[in-house]
Formats: structure tokens, C-alpha cells, sequence
């Protein structure tokens, strides 16, 4: 059995009561930061025995977060780590998680059974044989990647509901303007995260790395 707090990294309050709420009902201890950049700080506080993280997160997201984790000592490779997303779901969103060390990639609305029993299965098991952290040019290509795909799906997602809201009946329209609200806010940290990464490619070629 593993020893240490769960460590969950989630921006979304409700989202991240739940989970707190869940895994200390069944009698686990859980530490919480809202996004990558709290996460890495919360690491080193509690040296906690499994991480719990959502991907998309402003400041630093859960892909970041963990490469970041993985790369900077060699110690904390041996946590076993969860992704948790709604929005990245695809296969290649889902494979790039594995290839950064992930145990277990679970999507969003979580079954909280499936996700308890995940949690025990994983506290008990030896740890598992994780690859070796993507060097820093292939982590962030592969992050490019996932995140160009990312913003084309919110700009056609964003299209549809500039499109649809005229169309509504009045008592219909507030909800679909805090869901367009929400898609902007989700686009916007989107671009940030690629730009971050532009940045970060350019200075990669720049020292022949």
C-alpha cells in the first residue's frame, strides 16, 4: 500500500469538491491545487503517494504539469498519475497522456465507482515500469499537436453556438451564452498554452537542441 495524501489538480471547484469528497469518504487523505504551477509547489509539500489531474488548466496545464514533474527529478517518476479530461479525449489526446507517464487516462462526467476502484486497484499494485520522460523537443511537439487540433474543435464548437444562440427562444438564450462564455474562456487559454509553446520551440532550434 502506498503511503502519502492524493494529490488532486482540478481549477474547476465543483468539480474538484467532488473528488475531494469521494476519496476522503472512503478514507483517503487528499491534498489540492488548482492548476500545474500549485501542483509542482504541492509536490514538493506533501510527497504525495498518487497524482489526480485535469489537463486543461490556466497558468500551467495537467500535460505540462507532469512532463515538468517527470523531468525535474527523477524520484517523482515512480508517482503513478491520472489524467482527467472532457476535453481531450481523443486517441492521440489519450496516447500522448500514456507516453508522458500516465498510469490511467479517465474521461469526464467521472463514474464514481469505475473511478474509485481505479484509485484502490493502483494504490495496492507494484509500481508500474513507466517510460522514460519525452525530451523536450518531442514533448512539445506532441503538446503543438494537441493543442492546434484543440483550438480547431473550440473555434467550429464556438461557430455553432454564435450560430444557434439567435435562433432560441429568449428563456433558452442565458444558457447558451454562459456555455459560449465558457467555449471563449477555454480558447483563450488554449492560445496561451500555444504560444507558450511556440516560444518554447523556437528556443529549442535556437540552441540546436
Amino acid at each position: 500500500m502506498r503511503h502519502g495524501p492524493i494529490l488532486v489538480v482540478e481549477d474547476v471547484p465543483n468539480v474538484l469538491e467532488l473528488l475531494e469528497v469521494t476519496l476522503r469518504f472512503k478514507g483517503y487523505e487528499v491534498v489540492s491545487a488548482k492548476n500545474g504551477l500549485e501542483g509542482l509547489e504541492m509536490v514538493e509539500k506533501a510527497n504525495p503517494s498518487m497524482i489526480i489531474t485535469d489537463i486543461l488548466m490556466p497558468r500551467m496545464d495537467g500535460y505540462a504539469f507532469i512532463q515538468k514533474l517527470r523531468t525535474s527529478d527523477p524520484a517523482l517518476r515512480r508517482i503513478p498519475v491520472i489524467f482527467l479530461s472532457a476535453t481531450y479525449v481523443t486517441p492521440e489526446d489519450k496516447n500522448f497522456a500514456m507516453s508522458l507517464g500516465a498510469t490511467r487516462f479517465i474521461e469526464k462526467p467521472i463514474d464514481t465507482e469505475d473511478f474509485l476502484l481505479t484509485i484502490a486497484e493502483i494504490m495496492t499494485q507494484d509500481p508500474a515500469t513507466l517510460p522514460e520522460p519525452l525530451n523536450s523537443r518531442e514533448f512539445y511537439q506532441g503538446y503543438r499537436e494537441r493543442l492546434e487540433h484543440k483550438l480547431r474543435h473550440k473555434n467550429t464548437q464556438i461557430s455553432r453556438i454564435e450560430r444557434l444562440i439567435p435562433t432560441l427562444p429568449p428563456e433558452q438564450r442565458p444558457a447558451f451564452q454562459s456555455m459560449l462564455q465558457e467555449a471563449y474562456n477555454n480558447r483563450e487559454n488554449i492560445h496561451a498554452e500555444l504560444q507558450e509553446v511556440h516560444i518554447q520551440l523556437d528556443e529549442l532550434k535556437l540552441t540546436g537542441k
